[in-house]
């Protein structure tokens, strides 16, 4: 997908977790947290976010290598079915691009890669009180215990694709 606007589907543990990562970077214009399902294998619904994007600022290749550097992307762990560590592609052209950058980026880890590209089926959005979870209160405890570590790696690893000033208004640089 080469449009203006693109979107991608990813799980990787808790939606909020996910959320704040990806509310963070340069180039994402909308998280939708929630919950997605895909066809076929694994077709229940498991925690998730719909990142929309544009392609031209931030890429697809990007966005998937800080997806499986910023959640358990080499842990299989007993709420997989609840946390899946996914990719939802939106069609079979994303599908193809997206499990070429997984494969590719699977040699810069020491352990096996989890993470599976699925295609997406279907969306439903998380209650509207419970979004935008780390932006609307940061100093929350499961905010700075959970997903602050996640931004201070983005930070660190990262730092050219993170909105400086998103973060520097909850409080991290």
């Amino acid at each position: 997908m080469t449009t203006a606007s693109s979107k991608i589907g990813l799980g990787g543990g808790c939606h909020w977790c996910t959320e704040g990562v990806f509310e963070s970077l340069l180039g994402v214009s909308k998280v939708n947290q929630g919950w997605i399902a895909s066809s076929g294998k694994d077709s229940d619904f498991s925690e998730a976010v719909e990142v929309y994007f544009d392609p031209a600022v931030i890429s697809l290749s990007d966005l998937i290598e800080i997806h499986l550097y910023t959640h358990a992307s080499r842990s299989n762990h007993s709420m997989r079915s609840k946390y899946r560590s996914a990719i939802y592609a939106y069609d079979d052209e994303q599908y193809k691009q997206a499990a070429d950058i997984v494969d590719a980026l699977r040699a810069g880890f020491d352990e096996a890669v989890i993470t599976q590209v699925y295609p997406f089926r279907s969306f439903r959005r998380n209650k509207i009180e419970l979004t935008d979870y780390f932006y609307s209160a940061p100093d929350r405890p499961f905010c700075q215990s959970y997903i602050q570590p996640k931004l201070n790696l983005l930070l660190a690893r990262f730092n050219s694709h993170v909105d400086q000033e998103k973060l520097a208004e909850a409080g991290l640089q």
